[in-house]
């Protein structure tokens, strides 16, 4: 169910009139609120539903007995095995195909006679055993929708219940709901334990105020996702569906737009996941900050998905060592966890290059941003400058569908004959605007004021509501981020 989209604005007005009247009793608001999680998620496919009540369970089953445990070892033992669940089934759900396909590729370049099956031959054979008829045999692996988002949304609660910076969770109903709470459900923001559950267990406040700023949230990112990402998407696809017949302005052009379109893209259903849950009085987390007014690479990951940043952080940056461990072993964490992040994003090689070069960028430029030269010396523009140019063209690996592809496009880009591009004007200028309007109403910015004066708001929202309805284009193109 996408969140631009008739059927949506039913199910979210069906929703919010019951859920109104029931935040008085707690218990029945989360039974309510994760019925409506588990249909707004079964919607594509109710069979991944399955998925997202299973992993749940476990991780709520090992917490209590993670409680119950009276030596350190067992309560080990019990987070071992909700972790071994959750990568358990991630990797099979998402990275089956890659790693047999590759595996099977490296039998065959050192001449062996036999390879691995077909992922789903395993669940097919487990099917058999228990007797069950041909007609149920699956044909293929599918890819649940967001399970590396509420997978990690869960497994983050199974952590801090083992380091003891989160409560246990009583209600079985209640952690369901926080797992599963449909607004940011399948592309985040990641939600920690100690943000949300705390206000499931509460009984939301609604202000007038909640719903205009909700509505606010709401608007902008359907502007985004509607008026910019999927007009954007239109030129990117035509570009990178056929990289090797376009010159190098084109390349250059479809890669900077596609650099614009994931951000509205992706900030857009952060935001109007936001404001859904603002209306119903929960509050979010800040998921993008205005990224490419970053003037580091540190500083871009520290405003590009926040959630995802802070939870390979928390979970895989910090236990590896962080930086108490010296130079050359900080740079050792920040390349493995980098590189741990491309896998997230993807099974594919090119996700691994797009965070190997992130990681890379990251430790070449680490110590020169600490330097005062680079502080003071440098001007601000030429550094967020330098720094969109290297995330635009990392974006090349990230937005390819091969090696081969990315490849063309990386060196065509700086070999291909400069014809003309034929890209729309309106594309260009859209993306110019919204860059100077970031550079200038950055939050550090005197004039930023402007901006909550009630005319200047009102005006803004008549302009996106008439542009949406006169000159966006008609469609319901799924968010990026749904593949992850």
């Amino acid at each position: 169910m996408l969140f631009h989209t008739w059927v949506f604005f039913i199910f979210f007005a069906v929703v919010y009139a019951v859920y109104l009247p029931l935040r008085k009793n707690n218990a029945a608001m989360n039974l309510w609120l994760m019925l409506a999680s588990y249909f707004f998620y079964g919607w594509w496919n109710p069979y991944y539903l399955l998925l997202l009540f299973g992993t749940s369970a476990i991780d709520y089953w090992m917490v209590l007995l993670m409680e119950r445990s009276r030596s350190h070892r067992t309560k080990k033992i019990w987070l071992v095995t909700s972790l071994v669940s959750n990568f358990g089934f991630l990797g099979f759900f998402k990275y089956s195909y890659f790693i047999t396909d590759n595996l099977n590729a490296l039998l065959a370049h050192l001449g062996a006679t036999f390879h691995l099956p077909d992922p789903v031959a395993y669940p097919n054979a487990m099917l058999h055993a228990l007797g069950m008829s041909d007609s149920s045999l699956f044909a293929h692996v599918l890819l649940p929708i967001g399970i590396s988002f509420h997978t990690f949304q869960s497994m983050s609660y199974t952590i801090d219940a083992y380091r003891g910076t989160v409560e246990t969770e009583r209600s079985f109903v209640r952690f369901l709901c926080f797992v599963s709470f449909f607004p940011q459900l399948v592309a985040g923001p990641i939600e920690r334990a100690r943000n949300l559950l705390p206000q499931l267990q509460g009984r939301p406040k609604i202000t007038r105020q909640d719903i205009t700023e909700g509505l606010s949230h709401f608007l902008v990112g359907y502007f985004k996702k509607v008026a910019l990402a999927d007009y954007l998407a239109m030129y990117v696809d035509k570009i990178y569906g056929s990289p090797g017949n376009a010159g190098s302005p084109a390349l250059i052009l479809a890669t900077i737009a596609f650099g614009w379109q994931i951000y509205f893209d992706f900030s857009g259903y952060t935001d109007m996941a936001r404001g859904i849950a603002m209306m119903m009085g929960f509050r979010l987390m800040l998921n993008f900050n205005n990224p490419y007014t970053a003037t580091g690479l540190g500083d871009f990951w520290a405003r590009w998905h926040i959630s995802l940043s802070t939870w390979f952080k928390d979970y895989v940056y910090f236990p590896l060592g962080g930086n108490r461990n010296g130079k050359w072993k900080t740079y050792r964490n920040m390349l493995l966890t980098m590189v741990i992040s491309g896998v997230w994003h993807g099974a594919a090689w090119t996700f691994i290059i797009w965070g190997a070069l992130h990681a890379i960028g990251r430790v070449v430029t680490r110590e020169l941003e600490e330097t005062k030269f680079y502080r003071d010396r440098v001007p601000k523009l030429a550094k967020q400058i330098g720094v969109f140019v290297f995330v635009s063209f990392a974006w090349i690996f990230f937005r390819s569908q091969s090696l081969d592809d990315a490849w063309t496009v990386a060196t065509r880009i700086f070999s291909a004959g400069w014809t003309n591009p034929q890209f729309p004007l309106l594309m260009a200028a859209m993306i110019l605007a919204v860059w100077i309007y970031q550079l200038v109403f950055a939050d550090e910015s005197r004039v930023r004021n402007v901006l909550a004066l009630a005319p200047v708001r009102f005006g803004l929202a008549a302009a996106m509501v008439l542009y949406i309805a006169i000159i966006a284009q008609r469609g319901t193109q799924a968010f990026i981020y749904f593949q992850f």
